[in-house]
């Protein structure tokens, strides 16, 4: 079933782009298998979480030098964020420094010189990053976003990656099995685990999710 524009808006009331979003999230759920009440508000309530509903395309690099430190001491010994905090003072205010600086040498990418970091940092709904995931969607969707990455960043290719990555990864089990948990961890973690809630923000998916199902029903 396809959403009507009052649903989006009701499902997320604080976006200011759902007449925008309307037809590609439609036109990529059909293409997807997305095509239950239950698939679709467990979707649309990770798709408004990770996107602050659809407002959030480009993945934030401007971090200040002591957000830096934080999240660097709390990271694991030996991690990448644990191994930027002598570099905070540099790496502040600089997204392009920083992207290079966390994501070089990963997911596919070159080191720093390379500039791959920040060119392939989160973009699109679900905040497909690295150039290796670019290139699985450039096959998958026949969208170049390894030579245009800013294609990400449109409406109609957001909604096809953030679907894509749903049918990648079987995600309409987990919503079929009523396991949203499950979703949020696949989602926002890369892995299902055993605790409920790991997902990052998972009351506030809880609750958008628990809005959705009532919309949608």
């Amino acid at each position: 079933m396809d959403l009507t524009i009052d649903q989006l808006r009701q499902i997320m009331p604080a976006s200011m782009r759902a007449s925008s979003f309307l037809g590609p999230l439609n036109a990529a759920m059909r293409e997807f298998g997305i095509d239950t009440a239950q698939r679709q508000g467990m979707f649309l309530a990770n798709v408004g979480a990770e996107s602050g509903q659809l407002s959030t395309l480009v993945e934030n690099l401007n971090y200040s030098a002591d957000r830096i430190r934080v999240i660097g001491n709390a990271s694991q010994p030996g991690s990448r964020w644990r191994s930027l905090v002598p570099r905070a003072a540099e790496l502040a205010g600089n997204p392009e420094r920083m992207g290079n600086a966390v994501y070089c040498n990963r997911m596919g990418n070159g080191d720093e010189a390379s500039g791959e970091g920040f060119l392939y940092r989160g973009r699109g709904l679900l905040q497909t990053t690295g150039k290796t995931n670019y290139t699985a969607l450039m096959m998958a969707l026949h969208v170049d976003c390894v030579e245009h990455p800013e294609l990400l960043a449109t409406p109609e290719a957001a909604a096809r990656a953030a679907a894509y990555y749903w049918h990648a990864n079987d995600l309409s089990q987990y919503a079929d099995a009523g396991d949203f948990d499950g979703v949020c961890d696949i989602i926002n973690i890369g892995r299902k685990t055993a605790a409920i809630g790991d997902s990052m923000d998972y009351a506030k998916r809880l609750a958008m999710y628990k809005n959705a199902k009532q919309v949608l029903q």
